[in-house]
């Protein structure tokens, strides 16, 4: 009777435990699989298709934007990566040049070709302009998804190329959602003297948290155990856990200013999370919650605000 008892418990336990595994890998498809389709995220459905094209307000104006990016020569440069990658990203330079760069990073599913109201604000600045496609992401090799922990590696050898190849005196990151969580990911390293400053737009604190979070909305699930199991499983098959992919562990190491920027009804990224960000980071830093915006949709509802701030932010941290 106890040996039946016994197997059954085993059995059961066993059970369990390839139930995990699949789910598991099941998450691992759905969230870290770069050939995955798009995720319906909670709070991001319609936000993540705005991200997508920096939510130029007015048609009028959105077709302005389009017409200017046409007509722009961008140029296609890659690099290859510690781990053997090819990443691919275009390079637009100024007509004026002035040894200032801007590197504008992408979100969850974004590529290069995204961001072009705020790449013509640049460039009218007097910028040239790098637009990486991330590890997984567009033209860019790689078959998952990083949520910037490996990406912040890939970002110290853009920074290089662009001192080396470009001329670049003066860096600043900007980033929206993931490529925010990329560019404070990249700010914890020990980043060259020409990187002057980091503004990161609608960043999560940590990709635990922010797939914890997803996981709740989204299934109705408990983060434990499937997240800690997906975790071993994106271990096994792309080499980092969610709990060392700390975004927050990564601002408390930072050496440049920080300009924190977060909408104020954000659902997809929880607005607190820019608030333990500001608090966490040592140094020169800003925070910006912007009234009645969602997630990366600060641009949009506030643009000219949004202009003045991150000039005046650029301004401060290049003298």
């Amino acid at each position: 009777m106890k040996k039946r008892i016994g197997w059954s418990l085993i059995a059961v336990l066993l059970f369990l435990v390839i139930g995990l595994i699949g789910a598991g890998n099941y998450f691992y498809g759905v969230a870290i699989n770069s050939s995955s389709g798009a995720v319906e995220l909670h709070g991001g459905e319609a936000d993540v298709a705005k991200a997508a094209s920096v939510l130029d307000e007015e048609q009028r104006k959105e077709e302005m934007v389009r017409e200017w990016t046409e007509e722009q020569d961008f140029q296609d440069v890659k690099l290859k990566t510690d781990d053997g990658l090819t990443l691919k990203a275009v390079f637009l330079e100024n007509e004026k040049p002035s040894g200032k760069t801007i590197i504008l990073s992408h979100g969850y599913k974004g590529n290069k070709e995204q961001m072009p109201g705020i790449t013509k604000f640049y460039y009218e600045q007097g910028y040239d302009i790098l637009k990486p496609d991330a590890r997984g992401h567009g033209d860019s090799e790689g078959d998952y998804i990083g949520y910037g922990w490996h990406d912040r590696f890939d970002y110290l050898q853009w920074i290089d190329f662009l001192v080396e190849k470009k001329g670049a005196e003066s860096i600043i990151l900007h980033g929206f959602s993931m490529g925010a969580a990329t560019v404070l990911m990249t700010a914890g390293e020990d980043v060259p003297k020409e990187v002057k400053g980091v503004i990161a737009d609608s960043g999560y604190t940590s990709v635990n948290e922010e797939l914890a979070h997803q996981m709740k909305h989204l299934y109705n699930l408990p983060s434990f155990p499937l997240l800690q199991v997906t975790s071993m499983v994106t271990s096994l098959r792309a080499g980092y856990t969610f709990e060392e992919a700390s975004t927050i562990d990564q601002v408390k190491k930072s050496e440049v200013p920080i300009f924190i920027i977060h909408g104020e009804d954000d659902e997809l990224v929880p607005t607190e999370m820019a608030e333990r960000l500001y608090a966490t980071a040592p140094g020169i830093k800003e925070l910006w919650i912007v009234p009645n915006a969602t997630h990366t949709d600060g641009y949009t509802v506030a643009e000219e605000e949004y202009q003045k701030r991150i000039k005046k932010f650029i301004e401060e941290t290049e003298k």
